[in-house]
């Protein structure tokens, strides 16, 4: 198969990075390498750690960076684990990071991966398919009220209740073994008001199964927590996201390092100490613009933000 990938905000990104051709810098989300190519050919002796919890990324690079390899060292593993990751490999004072929250276009165009509720495919869903958990646990074995619980926290599915019983009901007759029948349950749940949408009625579903069997948003949040720390000062954070949830922990946790002092504003001095460990530059996420969203349309929900440690 061949893939035609485009990274998303690139530009933005290279511009919130401030590239230094000595410098070291992370993609903690590697995917096809369109970001990390960008960013290994403004090296001269600086670094480029790859980090990817899908196989199938790393092993693409060597092709994808041809040329620039002895700039690159790519390490198989979820960025969720970042602090041990680059701990393990005595890795600090990180000039810039870069994560890409997004499924990448091979894994939802690799009707094989399970992602794409437009293909018919095994239910599995797994970005490490190392890892054990897949789509077809989640949606034959979980309760009913876990299945409602994360279609509605991870997916915002107003139909939540209705699906999860209709997947129990259908489960009782014979497990459910791909996404084109799972679609076909979702469907069968919703009114018909619903179904006339202009969004696929499984989208959101999808989504919320993806998450938990990734365990995405945890991921996120530990991420951010092991990112800041390890930059050095002057350096750079770039994180994109694509839904609302994954935003909102972006947000909010970027917005905690850059608060300072947290005493209550009747108190004559500053007792706690805290201070601000990042700027946000811009305070706004950066969008993409309309000409990228016509050429790339998957880069519409894509949210940009940009972090520098003091």
């Amino acid at each position: 198969m061949t893939y035609i990938h485009k990274p998303v905000l690139l530009q933005e990104c290279l511009e919130g990075l401030k590239i230094r051709p000595d410098g070291t810098y992370v993609d903690g989300t590697l995917g096809r390498a369109g970001h990390s190519r960008e960013i290994v050919s403004r090296l001269t002796t600086g670094r480029l750690i790859c980090i990817d919890r899908d196989q199938a990324a790393l092993d693409a690079a060597e092709d994808r960076l041809a040329g620039h390899m002895d700039k690159v060292k790519l390490i198989h593993g979820n960025f969720g684990d970042l602090a041990e990751l680059l701990d393990e490999r005595g890795i600090s004072g990180v000039d810039g990071m870069l994560f890409d929250l997004g499924v990448s276009s091979p894994q939802l165009d690799d009707p094989e991966r399970g992602f794409s509720y437009m293909h018919d495919a095994p239910l599995d869903m797994r970005m490490d398919r190392s890892e054990t958990l897949t789509a077809h646990t989640v949606v034959n074995e979980w309760s009913q009220e876990e299945l409602r619980r994360i279609l509605w926290q991870y997916g915002e599915e107003r139909y939540a209740p209705q699906i999860s019983a209709a997947i129990v009901r259908r489960r009782a007759e014979a497990p459910i073994g791909t996404t084109l029948e799972l679609v076909d349950v979702i469907r069968s749940a919703m009114p018909a008001q619903a179904l006339r949408e202009k969004q696929h009625p499984a989208k959101r579903s999808f989504q919320a199964i993806r998450i938990a069997v990734n365990d995405e948003l945890a991921a996120v949040d530990r991420m951010l927590r092991a990112a800041v720390p390890r930059l050095s000062p002057g350096g750079r954070l770039c994180v994109i996201s694509f839904h609302s949830l994954e935003d909102r922990i972006v947000k909010n946790a970027l917005a905690e390092f850059a608060k300072g002092c947290t005493c209550p504003p009747d108190f004559p001095v500053c007792v706690c100490g805290k201070k601000p460990q990042i700027t946000l530059t811009p305070r706004k996420p950066i969008l993409p613009t309309a000409e990228e969203i016509e050429e790339n349309p998957r880069a519409r929900s894509a949210k940009l933000r940009v972090a520098e440690k003091r």
